[in-house]
């Protein structure tokens, strides 16, 4: 029988946000009537009209909380038809300075708390108007073997492609857990291996900004030297493109992997093997400044070892079958009940509503 696993909770992108579609360009207005653009001419592209009309409405789904401004989606879309064209030339021409991140603690299944930083709904907008020039270019250089935060991939993909190696006669995982990674990323390296993939020098100085951005926490400002805090639409990205280097020498080597964000999971024929894999992992993750977490990280039998919310068992005729962690289902049930008790306040229709999002995830 399989063993009960934990599902990890996971950050969601930000649907962004775009600023309001009746804003007239002011700067450069000829240049924004371009159908061809060039690869220095990725800021303009962000700041174009309709992107930005795309990247709002994405922001206003989203209806996230506000930032250090205290200033909701509502009041930012009124201030945006005031501001943004002041705010557009700052982003132009290099003046325009992110504002700091609120930093909330979000309460992890297995106790201890994951740190969120919460950018204000104008830097948000901004951020989703960059990922949606940046991720059509930089995602396809992205490994097969990743599926964490990319479009057309999913959670369900990674764990069908690890059923896969396990079936082909992989039953051991090296299972690796990075020493809070979000908080660890280093900025140098980073800018160093996105300026390998975009060449406009406006976008990667914004990017930079946005990486030294401040957090604020109780009221005091902390300024930041590393990491790129869950919260903006831009960090999945952002993860991804450094931890691709990691994929591409693993595929070097000819291992069978999956990675979702910053689980990677390495599957081989023994645990010799495994534990081989495994010392060359932490010299990979060393070169970026990144630290392997011992106490969670192991070579074991896949057999009931928890992966994105799933966990695989053999059957008596050895196949290889799927199912859901133990302790996700109990999360399940439970946030179920929270949401059914009789005294909630909503009436039937909204709890209708609200079990009809929850229930499909």
């Amino acid at each position: 029988m399989h063993q009960k696993c934990a599902q990890a909770q996971r950050p969601t992108q930000g649907r962004g946000e775009a600023t309001p579609g009746h804003e007239r360009d002011e700067a450069r207005p000829s240049r924004h009537d371009q159908t061809h653009w060039g690869p220095e001419d990725l800021l303009e592209q962000a700041l174009a009209k309709h992107n930005m009309a795309a990247a709002w409405k994405r922001v206003k789904a989203n209806k996230g909380s506000a930032g250090v401004d205290g200033r909701t989606v509502q009041q930012t879309g009124e201030d945006l038809k005031a501001q943004w064209p002041d705010i557009r030339r700052g982003l132009l021409d290099g003046t325009y300075r992110p504002s700091p991140v609120r930093r909330v603690g979000i309460p992890k299944p297995g106790g201890g708390t994951r740190e969120l930083g919460i950018p204000t709904v104008v830097d948000r907008l901004i951020q989703q108007a960059l990922l949606q020039v940046l991720q059509p270019l930089i995602d396809p250089t992205f490994s097969e073997h990743s599926y964490g935060f990319r479009p057309g991939r999913s959670a369900h993909q990674a764990v069908r492609a690890a059923r896969q190696y396990v079936e082909q006669g992989r039953p051991v995982v090296v299972d690796v857990d990075l020493e809070k990674f979000f908080d660890r990323v280093n900025h140098d390296i980073l800018m160093d291996r996105l300026a390998k993939r975009i060449a406009d020098k406006a976008v990667l100085r914004l990017i930079r900004q946005y990486l030294n951005a401040g957090i604020m926490a109780n009221g005091v400002m902390q300024m930041r030297v590393e990491g790129t805090p869950q919260g903006g639409p831009l960090s999945p990205l952002l993860a991804n493109v450094l931890l691709d280097e990691v994929d591409r020498e693993l595929e070097r080597r000819g291992h069978n992997f999956v990675r979702y964000a910053d689980d990677c999971n390495v599957y081989v024929k023994s645990k010799r093997a495994g534990q081989r894999v495994l010392d060359g992992l932490r010299a990979c993750y060393a070169k970026l400044r990144l630290q392997v977490n011992e106490s969670k990280t192991a070579v074991a039998a896949v057999w009931g070892r928890k992966f994105l919310g799933y966990c695989l068992w053999a059957t008596s005729e050895g196949q290889v079958k799927l199912a859901v962690a133990g302790e996700a289902v109990q999360r399940y049930k439970q946030r179920i009940r929270q949401m059914t008790r009789r005294q909630t306040g909503r009436s039937m229709n909204q709890l209708a509503q609200d079990l009809q999002a929850f229930l499909p995830g």
